[in-house]
């Protein structure tokens, strides 16, 4: 009996895979010779960051790499060579920022996995927040086609340790897209969950609402993503430049608040490098901190 489970298990993973239908219209051989070398890309922002009604001065990183991913148990697999039909390749982003609200600071790190030649949303999306009050974190898992089911573990009572669920597009996954083809971006009106990292700040519940995407020329060589929020209260708008690999250049946040004023938060690039960090652990490594002007 357990041998046939595991093998009914194979076939619906291996069947799974099969039907998924894939990307379009992009250059996965151009697309592969740079995200398929073995090596990260990091780019390292400038960052004025809203907290508590005034601008905090910080810095911003932004990791870009491939990875063998677990369909099943949506964690990297170890050893990838033997996962079979469970293996899917995809981009992830890490993204950090770190800013000092008067005599303490703000750590937060945001992760998104998404496929990268499937045709399918975002498989998993954490987010964490570490401050002297202390720590959250967050993490969202996709179920189905658009449906996620998520998880949160928080020091406030309010949020306590709670599961929610919500269907639509995760603003969070936006990022991969214009890395893996701004052609991807779905334009127009869409069902979409704001950023993990408004809700650490605004603590709002998890729901999708709705917004209007669109991608603007901004320069000869640079586009810009803009997501307005039927609510008003919220817009982001990304940069990033028109040619593969479409780097991003920086990004835009703007929040309003119920007096009518605006909160806009701004990261802009002050360096970039293409490099397999993981193994650059050493102290003879820390040079390459200077040469991304890392302060934190």
């Amino acid at each position: 009996m357990r041998i046939l489970l595991v093998l009914l298990s194979v076939v619906f993973l291996l069947l799974a895979s099969c039907s998924k239908p894939q990307r379009q219209d992009i250059d996965f051989k151009a697309w592969g010779d740079y995200w398929f070398q073995g090596k990260a890309e990091i780019s390292s922002f400038d960052l004025e960051q809203y907290r508590y009604g005034e601008p905090r001065t910080g810095e911003a990183v932004l990791i870009f790499v491939t990875e063998e991913f677990s369909r099943k148990n949506h964690v990297k697999l170890d050893q990838p060579e033997k996962a079979g039909s469970d293996k899917i390749s995809v981009i992830k982003m890490n993204q950090t920022r770190d800013f000092v609200t008067g005599i303490y600071p703000y750590h937060m790190m945001l992760s998104v996995f998404t496929p990268t030649k499937e045709q399918n949303n975002s498989l998993k999306i954490t987010a964490s927040s570490q401050e002297w009050c202390g720590h959250t974190f967050t993490q969202l898992n996709l179920k189905s086609t658009e449906s996620y089911k998520g998880k949160i573990f928080s020091y406030f009572e309010k949020e306590g340790d709670d599961s929610f669920s919500f269907t639509g597009l995760s603003e969070d996954e936006l990022w991969n897209l214009i890395r893996i083809n701004p052609n991807q971006i779905p334009i127009g009106s869409v069902t979409m969950m704001p950023s993990l990292f408004y809700q650490r700040f605004t603590h709002e519940e998890f729901q999708s609402e709705e917004a209007f995407i669109r991608v603007v020329d901004i320069s000869n060589n640079r586009s810009q993503l803009v997501v307005t929020y039927s609510s008003g209260i919220r817009e982001l708008k990304i940069d990033f430049e028109k040619v593969f690999p479409y780097q991003i250049m920086g990004w835009e946040e703007s929040q309003t608040r119920q007096d009518g004023t605006k909160e806009i938060s701004v990261a802009k690039r002050k360096g970039v490098k293409i490099v397999d960090y993981w193994t650059k652990n050493k102290s003879e490594d820390e040079f390459l901190r200077k040469e991304l002007n890392l302060n934190y």
